[in-house]
């Protein structure tokens, strides 16, 4: 099972970046986009919309990470062209979510890189 070690989001010269960094070999994953910010929170039911007006759920199994990540679960990036709020939305029974609010529907990529492992996922800032 990977542990998640670190969560980053940031904005570079032409993309937002969402990270999630792990102690070993990134496990399989799935990213979908949505036309809404809005997740369902784990197994209760419940779901809680985010800031912007679309949507991105990360999604990896065969991890956890709630022995080996004690930093935010809730990033708010008003300034960020894309990427406006980043919120862990699920860490049980080996599945780790996160939902990311859009400030729109944008390209986006999705990559692993190592040395650490790493999955990242892009959001091109691009507006043509």
């Amino acid at each position: 099972m990977a542990n998640v070690t670190d969560v980053r989001v940031s904005e570079q010269a032409t993309y937002d970046r969402f990270v999630l960094q792990f102690d070993g070999p990134v496990s399989s994953y799935t990213v979908k986009r949505q036309a809404n910010p809005t997740f369902p929170m784990a197994a209760s039911g419940q779901t809680i919309t985010l800031s912007g007006v679309a949507g991105a759920l990360v999604t990896v199994h065969s991890a956890t990470e709630a022995n080996t990540y004690s930093g935010p679960i809730d990033f708010t990036h008003g300034e960020y062209s894309v990427i406006k709020e980043a919120r862990l939305t699920q860490d049980f029974e080996g599945y780790v979510s996160w939902g990311l609010g859009l400030d729109h529907l944008a390209c986006m990529r999705t990559f692993v890189l190592t040395g650490p492992s790493r999955l990242v996922v892009d959001f091109s800032t691009a507006t043509s």
